[in-house]
C-alpha cells in the first residue's frame, strides 16, 4: 500500500498551490486600492418630501451622511427635456430636447418618449459623450439618450430600454459593472429607473402604489450601497430625479381642443399644450387662445415668461397653454378606449414646490450633514465633470459647480 500512500501524497501536493491561490484571492480583493468611482442615479418623479414619508432609510442615511437638497427642474418639468439638461449643463430651449414629444420642420420622422434617432439629441454635448472622448470609460443603465450614438458615440458599456428590465435587473448592471477589474472598470456610470414615476402617473402621488415603489426603490439603493462597500469600491452616489409630481383628475380638465378644433394642431398635452397653427390660422388661433382662460394662461412663444428660460428653439411650437397645478390641458380630442385623466402628472410650472427634484450626493467627495437651499439642476454636471476629473466646458453653460463649493470635502 505505499505506492497508495505516495500517490496520495503527491495528489495534495498538486493541488496545494491552487487551494492556497483559492483561499488568498479573496484577501487579494479586499487589498486592491480602488480609486473612487461616480454613480449617477435618477429616480424619475422623485418628489423631495417623499423622503419624509418613513419608506426610504437607505436614502435617508445616504442623506444624512452627506448632501441633500430640493433641485428645481428646468421648464418645462419633464422626463427627457430634464434628463438631457442633468447630462449637458443646458436648459432645454439650448440642448435641444424641449419636450417629451417633438416635430422639426427640418426632420422626419417626429419625436417621441425614447427618441431611437440619434439625430434629435446632437445639439449639445451630454456628459458620457465629454468623457469618452477624454478618455475616461462610462456604463450607462438606460439612461435618456445613451441608447443611440448621440454625437456619434455610445458609452463604453450601455444598455438598450426596455420596460421588461426592473429596477432588480438594472441595479445588477451597476454592481456588475462596479465589480470588474481596474483595467475595464467604468469611472462613470448613469443608472435611470422610471418605475416610480408610472406609479405617480397610475394612482397618484399620495397612493399606497407610489409608497409600495419607494420603498423598493429604496431596497435596490441600500444592495448596491452595500456591494459596493462589501468590494472595498469607494463610490460617490449622486441621486437625482427629473420632476416631481402632482395629482390631476378628470374633474380638472380643459378641454382645449374644442377651441383649437380647425385653428391648430397640438403637438403636447397634459399640465400644457403646446399648440402650432394650421396654415393661414395664426391670428384666428391666437385670438381663441390668448384670451383669458380659466385655471390656464397662454402665450406665444416669443411672448413666455423670462423666468422659464424657454421658447427660443425652433423646435417649441408657436403657441404654449400652461394649466394652473391640477389642472391639465386636453389638446388632442380624446379617442374611445382612451385612459382617463387621473392619477398624477407633471409638467407645470417648475417654481411650484410639488415640480421640485430630489438631490442627494454621498461620497468620499462630500462632506456630511450638508443640507443646501434649492437650486437649479443645470448645476449637477458641473458637479459631476468635478467628480469624474473632466475639465469645464470650452463654450458657456447654464450651470455651475460653485453651489456646491462648502458641500464638497476637497
Amino acid at each position: 500500500m505505499r505506492w497508495f500512500k505516495t500517490l496520495i501524497a503527491a495528489a495534495c501536493a498538486a493541488f496545494a498551490l491552487p487551494l492556497a491561490a483559492q483561499s488568498a484571492a479573496p484577501a487579494a480583493i479586499q487589498a486592491e486600492q480602488r480609486e473612487p468611482i461616480t454613480i449617477l442615479i435618477s429616480l424619475d418623479g422623485f418628489r423631495p418630501d417623499y423622503l419624509a414619508r418613513g419608506l426610504t432609510p437607505n436614502l435617508e442615511q445616504l442623506a444624512a451622511g452627506g448632501v441633500k437638497a430640493a433641485m428645481i427642474p428646468s421648464f418645462p418639468s419633464l422626463t427627457f427635456p430634464n434628463h438631457h439638461t442633468i447630462a449637458t449643463g443646458l436648459r432645454p430651449d439650448r440642448h435641444g430636447i424641449i419636450g417629451n414629444t417633438m416635430t422639426d420642420p427640418s426632420h422626419s420622422p417626429d419625436f417621441w418618449v425614447g427618441g431611437t434617432d440619434a439625430w434629435w439629441w446632437n445639439e449639445a454635448l451630454p456628459i458620457w459623450v465629454a468623457a469618452e472622448r477624454a478618455g475616461i470609460p462610462t456604463a450607462t443603465e438606460i439612461w435618456p439618450g445613451t441608447t443611440v450614438a448621440t454625437n456619434g458615440i455610445f458609452p463604453t458599456d450601455w444598455h438598450q430600454f426596455g420596460f421588461t428590465i426592473g429596477m432588480r435587473q438594472r441595479t445588477d448592471s451597476i454592481i456588475d459593472w462596479a465589480r470588474r477589474p481596474a483595467a475595464n472598470r467604468p469611472r462613470f456610470m448613469m443608472l435611470y429607473i422610471e418605475e416610480l414615476d408610472h406609479a405617480g402617473h397610475e394612482f397618484g402621488p399620495d397612493s399606497p402604489e407610489v409608497n409600495e415603489t419607494l420603498a423598493a426603490l429604496d431596497l435596490q439603493i441600500g444592495r448596491m450601497r452595500d456591494e459596493l462597500a462589501s468590494m472595498g469600491q469607494p463610490a460617490n452616489l449622486v441621486v437625482v430625479s427629473d420632476h416631481g409630481m402632482a395629482a390631476r383628475s378628470e374633474d380638472r380638465v380643459i378641454a382645449l381642443y374644442k377651441e383649437i378644433d380647425g385653428l391648430g394642431v397640438a403637438v403636447e398635452q397634459g399640465a400644457y399644450s403646446s399648440i402650432n397653427p394650421l396654415e393661414g390660422k395664426d391670428a384666428a388661433l391666437a385670438e381663441v387662445l390668448l384670451k383669458p382662460h380659466d385655471h390656464m394662461q397662454c402665450w406665444r412663444k416669443s411672448e413666455l415668461p423670462a423666468r422659464f428660460e424657454y421658447g427660443k428653439n425652433a423646435r417649441v411650437p408657436e403657441f404654449f397653454c400652461l394649466g394652473e397645478t391640477g389642472w391639465a390641458v386636453r389638446g388632442k380630442a380624446p379617442k374611445p378606449g382612451d385612459t382617463p385623466w387621473n392619477g398624477g402628472t407633471h409638467g407645470w410650472d417648475n417654481q411650484d414646490p410639488l415640480m421640485r427634484a430630489v438631490f442627494i450626493a454621498n461620497g468620499p467627495a462630500f462632506k456630511s450633514g450638508v443640507s443646501l437651499p434649492a437650486f437649479d439642476n443645470v448645476d449637477v454636471e458641473p458637479l459631476l465633470r468635478e467628480l469624474i476629473g473632466l475639465p469645464s466646458h470650452d463654450a458657456e453653460i447654464d450651470g455651475s459647480a460653485s453651489v456646491f463649493r462648502d458641500a464638497l470635502a476637497r
